[in-house]
């Protein structure tokens, strides 16, 4: 396999061969930047962490240059912090025991450039060299545009695919957007409890990110905990740990149907339910 960009990396924790790794894979995760497959895909590290069938695989897209700096990273310049953020990465993937860890190392800029077809290219290499059963991405309604830049190739890449190479399973995960708002009978539910340890090991192992002021490791732990309080209004909690991610199965397996209706039909939902209770209490 061949990335396009030249300083792509990828890095294979138990050192096999690139081929065998990515062949491995069972679930691939495809995030935006470092630390996204930790926070969104943790479903997925959990399920291959004591598995000797099951096999996690990471992607990330961007390269770290436009992350937030202060403190002891403060005075870093972007060819520095991009340094510090794939070491990060590649660190988490040991500690994950990742099958492979892949950092395609692109500019945001190329990334949320839709006239460019390198990152989705990329991505349709990756997928086929994998052929994993489950894809773990970001959800289309975060609020962050790189995130969306994201997931929008991988649908486009999956889609390309020949059909018997396409995952089974392909979900839209939170991280700057949550997916409370999704209607209970649409979401995917994780739940990822009975790991804390190894979800705070991965999530703190950003320090230049939590000491650039982000407290990213407490406020994920924060909203799966939520989650699993807040899901079930008249019902003892069945976990202490959940992680909600919308289903883009269908838009994966079926080219004929438009993203963008696709997922604005879930906010018409949401729309319908609240105009609903209010308009039955009101009378």
């Amino acid at each position: 396999m061949q990335l396009r960009n030249p300083s792509a990396d990828i890095f294979i924790p138990d050192g096999k061969a690139p081929a065998e790794a990515l062949e491995r894979v069972t679930r691939l995760g495809v995030g935006a930047h470092q630390d996204d497959l930790e926070f969104m895909a943790f479903h997925g590290i959990q399920a291959c962490y004591h598995s000797d069938e099951e096999w996690f695989g990471g992607v990330t897209c961007t390269n770290g240059s436009g992350s937030s700096r202060t403190g002891a990273y403060a005075k870093f310049t972007d060819e520095q912090m991009m340094a510090v953020r794939r070491q990060e990465q590649r660190q988490a993937a040991i500690v994950g025991r990742y099958g492979a860890m892949i950092q395609l190392d692109y500019p945001s800029k190329v990334v949320k450039d839709p006239a460019e077809a390198r990152l989705k290219d990329d991505l349709k290499d990756i997928l086929a060299a994998t052929q994993p059963r489950v894809v773990y991405t970001h959800n289309p309604a975060d609020k962050h545009d790189t995130h969306v830049a994201v997931v929008v190739p991988v649908i486009q890449a999956i889609r390309e695919l020949p059909r018997e190479q396409r995952p089974q399973f392909v979900y839209g995960c939170e991280v700057w957007r949550d997916l409370d708002w999704l209607p209970d009978a649409e979401k995917v539910v994780h739940d990822v409890c009975g790991h804390e340890n190894l979800a705070a090991s991965l999530n703190g192992l950003f320090d230049s990110q939590i000491a650039g002021g982000k407290r990213y490791d407490l406020a994920v732990i924060g909203r799966r905990r939520a989650n699993a309080t807040f899901f079930e209004s008249h019902g003892v909690d069945q976990s202490d740990a959940l992680t909600f991610a919308m289903d883009l199965t269908p838009l994966a397996h079926d080219e004929s149907l438009d993203v963008v209706a696709y997922v604005t039909g879930f906010i018409d939902q949401f729309k319908a339910d609240v105009t609903g209770k209010l308009r039955k209490r009101l009378g």
